[in-house]
């Protein structure tokens, strides 16, 4: 079996991933995973696909996670692993697609409107 790539997107994040059968090392932009997602809330989210096919030692993930904040790129990554999964073997899709890590939350930020202080947020108003 050769090396597996995919792609995750979350809010701004995209996360590509390269996963290959190994030791369970998980590299992100170079550094480990519990370096680049220092809280454990973030590595939880990461290791879900894996727990959820009780298969937490079977593969080396490289990735490359570019855009938005830490927990937008923790759950790209989480998408992206998890379609690497199936992409390996297809009997993990039916409890990684009930999970919802197959999913993709196309939840994004409103735009600013004009006239406004944020997206639906008002100035402050005056009366004097």
């Amino acid at each position: 079996m050769d090396r597996i790539n995919t792609i995750g997107r979350r809010k701004t994040a995209i996360s590509r991933i390269y996963m290959s059968a190994g030791t369970g090392a998980i590299t992100v932009n170079g550094k480990d995973y519990k370096q680049y997602f220092p809280t454990e809330v973030l590595q939880i989210i990461l290791n879900q696909p894996f727990s959820t096919i009780n298969g937490v030692d079977g593969y080396d993930v490289k990735v490359n996670v570019r855009g938005g904040g830490v927990s937008g790129q923790a759950e790209a990554t989480r998408m992206a692993i998890a379609r690497a999964l199936v992409e390996m073997n297809s009997e993990f899709r039916p409890a990684l697609k009930k999970e919802g890590f197959l999913t993709r939350d196309s939840r994004m930020v409103e735009r600013k409107k004009y006239g406004r202080r944020k997206a639906r947020r008002r100035f402050q108003f005056s009366k004097r």
